[in-house]
């Protein structure tokens, strides 16, 4: 086997949600070694990450700049890609730094903290030979890739309604106020951006749309709320949508849905017969036919009914769950064959995939501003 491909980190300190489960993913496959990390601004939070992560401690730094520096002048053994796993308002500055140093970047979503900033890191890419990929999980998972080819397949027939929902209940209590670290960070405009549950939720839910179905969406007409009292950005939003191909759908999504996990689901109906698929039960995919029949799709290594792009995402045989690490792998998996090929692989999210979240992002809040005014979103990048 090839060597592996060395990475750095930005973010995953100690006490940390998404970096840990980063470096989890990173390593099903054997393809990437972790060799330092930017863990935290505080250097003895960094160091003590770096320690538990089992680093040589010159490698754990207290800025991605010291560590971007450091590792270019180390003789053949630095990092060769960044993985970014921080708070919005840094992405952009990270990933152009790290482009303008030679790495390739896996990136948190949203790409940038705004539209503008997401233009300019496309133009960069444009003129780059590194690989850039997002970290939109969820088009990892196997029935997902499944889903994805029978949309393509045509079995479906001619798409006509996509329904996706993106409901959660962790902010349905103002617990930023109480000290909550991801709350926090997630309420305040100025990490997050403008879109509050908009750009942390609502971006996953119109790519696995777009992945899915190879629709885009064309026009859409939004209304945003904010429902918990003094809460600084949105909590909750429901947007009409038009596709490019004619069919009509709606994406909703909240934070404040008490007691609800992660629930996120979508429904595509054809003229033909539609497909049903919940990440709370990810290995199952539902397919409905005309007299109101039902076919589950099991995700599996070994399930002769899949196509090959689902049993490609498996991996392991029918009755065994995988779950958001393994799907995550697959993102992982995915960057590390484009790395190897110089080739970006179809299936991972990229820089324009980033570029139609923060369109997204924008066109949602501008809809709701202007009472729900219908916003085209097929303007070129």
């Amino acid at each position: 086997m090839s060597e592996k491909i060395r990475i750095g980190i930005v973010g995953a300190s100690l006490g940390s949600f998404i970096g840990p489960v980063h470096l989890m993913a990173a390593r099903l496959d054997n393809e990437f070694e972790l060799v330092c990390g930017a863990f935290s601004r505080d250097a003895a939070r960094s160091k003590a990450a770096g320690q538990a992560y089992r680093l040589s401690p010159e490698r754990s730094y207290d800025s991605f700049e010291a560590m971007f520096a450091c590792e270019k002048a180390r003789p053949g053994d630095g990092m060769e890609c960044v993985i970014i796993a921080t708070p919005n308002d840094s992405h952009f500055g990270i990933a152009m730094h790290g482009l303008e140093c030679g790495l390739h970047v896996l990136s948190d979503k949203p790409a940038t903290r705004t539209l503008g900033e997401a233009k300019i890191l496309m133009a960069t890419l444009r003129d780059s030979d590194r690989i850039y990929g997002l970290t939109y999980t969820y088009s990892g998972y196997p029935s997902v890739r499944e889903a994805r080819a029978i949309c393509r397949s045509g079995r479906l027939g001619p798409i006509r309604k996509v329904l996706v929902e993106y409901l959660q209940g962790w902010l349905s209590l103002p617990i930023e106020k109480d000290g909550n670290p991801q709350a926090a960070w997630r309420t305040d405009a100025a990490q997050a951006g403008p879109g509050g549950c908009v750009a942390d939720i609502g971006v996953h839910a119109l790519h696995l749309l777009e992945f899915v179905t190879d629709c885009k969406v064309a026009r859409l007409r939004a209304e945003v709320s904010t429902i918990v009292r003094d809460r600084n950005l949105p909590d909750d939003f429901n947007a009409l949508l038009r596709l490019d191909n004619g069919a009509r759908g709606m994406i909703s999504a909240s934070q404040v849905a008490a007691g609800m996990g992660n629930t996120l689901r979508i429904r595509v109906y054809g003229d033909l017969g539609g497909l049903d698929w919940d990440q709370e039960n990810p290995q199952f995919l539902t397919l409905r036919w005309p007299g109101a029949r039902a076919e589950v799709l099991t995700a599996g290594t070994n399930n002769p009914a899949l196509t090959d792009a689902g049993r490609l995402a498996s991996r392991l045989p029918v009755g065994h769950p995988e779950g958001y690490l393994e799907a995550l792998g697959n993102i992982y998996r995915d960057f590390a064959v484009s790395i190897r090929t110089k080739r970006h692989v179809d299936t991972l999210p990229s820089i324009a995939d980033g570029v139609r979240g923060m369109q997204f992002i924008d066109s949602v809040l501008h809809s709701a501003a202007a009472d729900s005014l219908w916003i085209d979103m097929t303007a070129p990048n």
